[in-house]
């Protein structure tokens, strides 16, 4: 049986694939991916901008798409994307039913022009749910400031939704409570069934590590240097205790009385950006009940292969709340850490975003010539 398999299972971690491409559709893979176990799907502007302009996969519909009347580019983007996700989404439809909506999600992002732009985020989210009207999508909505309003608002209205880009532990606290506060919304009408709103808190886990060991090596000391590779399995694990203690207690029991199930926390980037750390560290040490590990293709397969089937993100707490103050004690200013992941997160989905859509107009114009 594979490991993915088995971490479901025996673990209740749900492995998502962080990956989509048509390719992975029309030639089998993304199906034999889920009869081996892989349980959702999440997807990008990144992902997108490599799997449309690094194929011709996309060429016979695009040709298409610009032989229409005259329209905005993004309307193509957007009718490519979508043909992908409903797609994916039939493909997880089964699972979604056996897991009771628990798992069978595939993961489609806003703009990522509108990171900080609270009100037009609920209206494109608002929109991306009507448009694919199918129960088993998640919008990603960015845990930005401006972005919490808009996530307590989907959750009131009854969609599920996906909270991407959480660096830090005290934007996690607040995005669990707009989760929560939007439930609360949703169970003032006595015949709204709960248990179809799902949720994700996604933590961009290698990011955390490759921003503050470079800072612990600016700082050179031996102490620095030895905490290299730890903070982002801490931070992890924080995440996790506080993802237990909020969701405890008489104000979740009265939801989870009509149904209501956790924002899962949901492990991103764990693929390894320093080749001296091991492959399936930020699988192998994250490992435990109510959570999802989205991996790319090659550290899903590196797990498959060789990762360790064991709880571990519960363990070693105390260890952890050590390494983090001694983070701070040796001049990490994790907050600046936070700030500054969040700003290059968004700016390089934007980047994807806008890189594709030129190149997209450049042969659009050339088809027309």
């Amino acid at each position: 049986m594979d490991r993915l398999v088995h971490l479901a299972q025996d673990f209740q971690q749900s492995p998502w694939l962080d990956n989509l491409k048509r390719s992975y559709i029309t030639s089998g893979q993304l199906q034999g991916l889920v009869d081996r176990g892989v349980r959702g799907l999440t997807s990008n502007p990144t992902i997108f901008q490599k799997a449309i302009q690094g194929s011709p996969d996309y060429d016979e519909q695009f040709s298409v798409l610009a032989a229409a009347a005259q329209h905005p580019i993004i309307d193509d983007y957007w009718a490519m994307v979508l043909q992908d996700i409903n797609s994916a989404l039939d493909i997880f439809e089964p699972v979604y039913a056996a897991t009771h909506g628990l798992d069978g999600y595939v993961s489609v992002e806003v703009d990522p022009g509108l990171a900080h732009d609270g009100p037009g985020t609920e209206v494109a989210a608002r929109a991306l749910h009507l448009r694919v009207n199918r129960h088993n999508v998640m919008v990603k909505i960015p845990a930005t400031v401006e972005g919490l309003a808009a996530i307590e608002q989907m959750i009131a209205e009854g969609r599920s939704i996906n909270v991407t880009l959480i660096f830090s532990l005290e934007r996690h606290a607040k995005v669990m409570e707009a989760y929560i506060a939007g439930l609360e919304r949703l169970a003032r009408d006595p015949e709204a069934d709960l248990s179809k709103v799902a949720s994700v808190a996604s933590f961009f886990i290698s990011r955390v590590d490759s921003e503050i060991d470079k800072r612990l090596d600016a700082i050179g000391t031996p102490g620095a240097l030895s905490l290299r590779g730890k903070a982002a399995v801490a931070q992890g694990k924080l995440a996790y205790r506080l993802f237990e203690q909020t969701f405890s207690g008489p104000r979740w029991q009265a939801l989870a009385d009509r149904g209501a199930q956790v924002q899962r926390p949901l492990w991103a980037s764990t693929s390894t950006k320093n080749p001296a750390y091991p492959d399936t560290l930020y699988v192998d040490e994250l490992i435990g009940p109510h959570t999802v590990n989205t991996l790319p293709d090659a550290t899903l397969e590196a797990f498959a292969d060789h990762g360790r089937l064991v709880r571990r993100v519960d363990a070693d707490v105390d260890d952890a709340v050590a390494v983090w103050k001694a983070l701070t004690d040796a001049g990490i200013d994790l907050d600046d850490v936070a700030d500054v992941l969040e700003r290059e997160g968004v700016s390089s989905f934007q980047k994807s975003f806008d890189e594709l859509l030129e190149a997209l107009e450049q042969k659009s114009a050339a088809l027309r010539d």
